[in-house]
């Protein structure tokens, strides 16, 4: 796809803005159905941090429809559900998912590498004829012109050319500071609720001797996640007190404090930081997913 495209042009049937899970797994159904499609995304692959680490068994069942249902299964770490600790870490009340076969016929929660996810995703795009993906691109605008056309214009990140292509439906699957919200018209209708939040992964070959499941602790002052997402990997969450930013939790000794309750009799030499960071989690809601042939798909984080 090429700056030759016009609006005199032929539309395009779909263009997807965004090529995350979302906007893959869209792509994909699009073109097992033999629909043309271009996807769209500002990076050239992968995003390589890991970001989301968990899919029901009701996604389960969509990957499985894609065709990538075994090779999730080899990336993927069913889970033994989800339990409550307080402050002290005592138990107080646990949910039971360890059942391999839900209601879906596959395990009700699983624990995953995003990246992991992305790549066979993407593997599997290729084998769509009538899809195309094109990286390092930004799209800049979406505009509809009243007669069931869309006119997207997007800079090629590389060469700072500045491109367009027409097409009959655009699908925004571009998140947080989504292009395609801002042309539908969307607000984000604030529920009142915003907290920021510390995000860990290490790794390492050691086993922690956990519960097999996500341990949720329910501290007023530090509430905190922990789930082994692999063989050899580990998230953690921990709210942000007031003051305290990412910048504080660099290393593994600054982190010991934190997730010494799970990491006990273990050195810090034996465990390596793949990535720290500060999220806000915001609660709020979109209040419209579509305008004519504009669509909002996933979930837009703001």
């Amino acid at each position: 796809m090429n700056g030759s495209h016009r609006p005199h042009d032929d539309p395009v049937p779909v263009v997807i803005v965004g090529a995350g899970p979302v906007g893959v797994t869209a792509a994909t159904l699009l073109g097992q159905y033999g629909v043309e499609c271009l996807v769209l995304d500002r990076w050239d692959g992968v995003y390589h941090q890991p970001r989301a680490v968990h899919l029901d068994d009701e996604i389960y069942r969509i990957l499985v429809r894609l065709g990538i249902g075994e090779q999730f299964a080899a990336v993927t770490r069913p889970t033994s559900g989800l339990q409550l600790l307080d402050r002290n870490h005592r138990v107080f009340a646990v949910f039971d998912r360890r059942s391999t076969h839900g209601r879906h016929g596959h395990p009700q929660a699983n624990l995953f590498d995003q990246p992991e996810l992305e790549h066979l995703l993407r593997t599997n795009l290729k084998d769509q004829t009538t899809v195309s993906l094109r990286g390092n691109v930004e799209v800049t605008d979406v505009a509809q012109d009243g007669q069931g056309r869309v006119l997207v214009d997007f800079t090629d990140r590389l060469t700072g050319e500045q491109e367009s292509v027409l097409a009959t439906y655009v699908l925004g699957c571009d998140g947080a500071n989504s292009v395609v919200r801002t042309a539908i018209g969307s607000t984000m209708e604030d529920l009142e609720f915003e907290q920021r939040w510390l995000v860990i992964d290490v790794a390492s070959p050691v086993e922690l001797e956990q519960w097999e499941g996500v341990h949720q602790v329910c501290d007023p002052d530090r509430a905190a996640t922990y789930m082994r997402i692999g063989d050899t990997r580990y998230r953690w969450e921990f709210r942000l007190l007031d003051g305290e930013t990412a910048a504080d939790f660099e290393s593994i000794e600054t982190l010991q404090p934190l997730i010494r309750p799970w990491i006990e009799g273990i050195s810090c030499d034996q465990l390596e930081l793949v990535r720290v960071a500060e999220y806000t989690f915001r609660a709020q809601l979109a209040d419209r997913w579509r305008d004519r042939n504009l669509f909002l798909l996933g979930e837009p984080p703001t």
